[in-house]
């Protein structure tokens, strides 16, 4: 089925349909998944995506993935935020964490940067959750494209993802 919002509409995308049905599965919320949103532009920026959405940079839960000693990582992490990388290794007990270059991304999740989705990847991720986006009622996320973003919240990020609520910056 395509998904629609604001008269525009696309094919449906694999990846959508990847992030809609994990998402069913891991509990979410029924309501907010039905507001899964494909947006005109392509948001692969947290300011971009807050600007397109009308909401503060910081409900952005940016799904960014880092090399953990070769092993992906997933961190979600609030939009107002940079991942401390030296922090991050050292709480999951990792020597070195850096960013992940494209190939590695899509290798992990089967999506490409800029719209990387909490969920619906070829398998489960390692995830810790930014426990800033605690501070939202709703937070943002991608829907596995640079178009699409669905809403959520802290606490359904870290069931859906089966993550761990970190201070990650």
């Amino acid at each position: 089925m395509p998904w629609s919002d604001a008269g525009v509409s696309t094919a449906t995308h694999r990846n959508i349909d990847l992030v809609v049905a994990a998402l069913t599965a891991g509990g979410a919320d029924p309501s907010r998944v039905a507001r899964m949103r494909v947006l005109p532009d392509a948001v692969t920026t947290a300011a971009a995506a807050a600007a397109a959405l009308g909401v503060e940079v910081g409900q952005i839960a940016n799904s960014l993935v880092f090399d953990a000693d070769g092993e992906p990582l997933l961190v979600l992490t609030s939009g107002a935020h940079r991942v401390d990388t030296a922090k991050v290794a050292q709480l999951i007990g990792v020597q070195r964490v850096r960013r992940a270059s494209p190939d590695f991304v899509r290798a992990a999740t089967g999506q490409t940067i800029g719209g990387v989705a909490p969920v619906g990847h070829p398998r489960p991720l390692r995830t810790l959750v930014d426990r800033a986006l605690e501070a939202y009622d709703e937070v943002w996320a991608a829907g596995g494209v640079a178009h699409a973003v669905f809403p959520s919240t802290c606490s359904e990020l870290v069931k859906v993802t089966g993550g761990e609520l970190a201070d990650v910056a």
